[in-house]
């Protein structure tokens, strides 16, 4: 469970309601989010892997899980506070969080569920 309050306060109370509907609720709501994280580089020629998956896992934990598990992002996670907590800042926030952690150009991807039918990717800015 991440609950979230999905309204921004830049926006009046008609103008939060036209925008996020019905999780636009001033008393927050939940969602459990399923985070998908690809990484890319070469294959180190002795393991067959781009990276260790026991150090993917634990940075994951330290990125993802400590900050956001069961936690209400608005009141619980600092960034929230000022970041309207949309699926959308939630993969931003997952991939500044892990990019600090992996090695220099591995992170790829990240991709967050929030249900079967919301789903966002997040490659990280991108420069044209």
């Amino acid at each position: 469970y991440n609950g979230c309050i999905s309204r921004s306060k830049s926006l009046t109370d008609e103008e939060n309601v036209k925008l996020f509907g019905k999780c636009n609720n001033p008393n927050g709501h939940g969602h459990n989010y399923k985070v998908i994280v690809t990484v890319r580089g070469e294959i180190d020629p002795v393991s067959g892997m781009v990276i260790n998956l026991t150090d993917l896992k634990e940075y994951m934990q330290e990125a993802i899980m400590e900050p956001l598990d069961h936690k209400n992002l608005d009141k619980d996670v600092p960034y929230f506070a000022e970041v309207v907590s949309t699926t959308e800042n939630v993969a931003v926030f997952i991939w500044e969080n892990l990019k600090k952690l992996l090695p220099l150009g591995t992170l790829y991807k990240v991709k967050v569920y929030e249900t079967d039918q919301n789903i966002v990717v997040y490659k990280g800015e991108e420069t044209i």
